[in-house]
């Protein structure tokens, strides 16, 4: 007989929240990532571009762990105008030992919102100046105000802008995140007025062309790009990677499908260059940043890795509060 554990939306948002322990179960596979053998494939990409449609599965195993999770993530982006939300999808979290199935997470996308907040706290708090209190945010969906309320964990945090290019958005998202963190958050119509005198930049949009201009960035600033997950997306202005310290989560997958592909492709980057991973500086490997007015910027593509983390925390948390549903077989 074996068992599994099936866990809803709902019962995993109540014992997953955003918090610093999330953000530190992150850091961990971060280090683990340049520390261990891990084993992590390419992500899988199946695109439907008829309904503007992706699906990612990413999958990653990390020696002395018992589980690893494969994690599938449809986005379809269009969804929004039907009344339905832009991701969803779920994760099996597996033994490493057996193979057999230890719980089936069924998060709607929920588990990728916090695990890619988290990591972002991750970011900034390895690349940021430590006094940073100004971020600004360029997007206004979920993870926009997610990759806020994870950079106010690791900063001090005291002002904040949102832009996006719906206007309307953008307002919505601030108003609900000055009541929600209690400091002011305000949304600006010009991206540019945006991020000037912000200490952290974070763009979470799935544009395809550079909505952060090279020439906008200032001194001591630290972006975080997370929305280029995919090779056509494309949030920063190429010409910015060439002239800032860059570090990535995944060379092999930045080089391919980040913002450095857009570097790479315009020929302002060698494709051989190589460049500090995340992990490699948390476990103090190679350098980040190292004088106050560097620009850094960090590179989120999003890795397996990452999902594994983040559902071996949840089944710690389930088992712990008896939260979900056991089935056997």
């Amino acid at each position: 007989m074996t068992r599994m554990k099936i866990l809803s939306e709902a019962e995993l948002r109540g014992i997953v929240p955003l918090d610093r322990e999330a953000v530190a179960c992150v850091e961990d596979a971060f280090r683990a990532l340049a520390t261990k053998t891990v084993a992590m494939p390419p992500i899988l990409r199946l695109d439907i571009p008829e309904h503007r449609g992706e699906v990612d599965v990413k999958t990653a195993y990390v020696p002395g762990l018992d589980g690893f999770a494969i994690k599938i993530s449809p986005g379809f982006f269009d969804n929004p105008k039907i009344g339905l939300p832009s991701t969803n999808g779920m994760m099996v979290l597996l033994s490493s030992r057996t193979g057999l199935v230890q719980a089936l997470l069924l998060d709607n996308g929920y588990l990728t919102d916090v695990r890619t907040a988290a990591a972002g706290a991750v970011a900034a708090r390895h690349l940021s100046r430590e006094d940073s209190s100004v971020a600004a945010v360029f997007g206004a969906g979920m993870q926009a105000r997610l990759q806020l309320e994870a950079l106010a964990l690791v900063r001090p945090i005291r002002e904040a802008r949102i832009w996006a290019r719906d206007a309307a958005k953008a307002e919505a998202a601030a108003t609900a995140l000055a009541g929600k963190l209690g400091f002011a958050v305000k949304a600006k119509t010009d991206p540019r007025a945006a991020i000037t005198g912000a200490d952290i930049i974070v763009t979470t949009t799935p544009s395809e062309t550079p909505v952060l201009k090279a020439d906008w960035l200032e001194p001591g600033q630290h972006v975080t790009a997370m929305g280029s997950d995919a090779e056509h997306k494309n949030e920063v202005d190429p010409h910015a990677i060439a002239r800032a310290t860059y570090v990535a989560d995944s060379l092999k997958q930045t080089r391919r499908l980040g913002e450095l592909h857009h570097a790479i492709a315009a020929h302002l980057v060698s494709a051989e260059a190589e460049f500090p991973e995340l992990g490699q500086v948390i476990a103090g490997l190679k350098p980040g940043r190292t004088r106050a007015d560097e620009i850094t910027i960090a590179d989120l593509t999003g890795t397996g890795i990452q999902d594994t983390a983040i559902a071996t925390l949840a089944l710690g948390r389930a088992n712990a509060a008896d939260a979900g549903t056991t089935f056997e077989s």
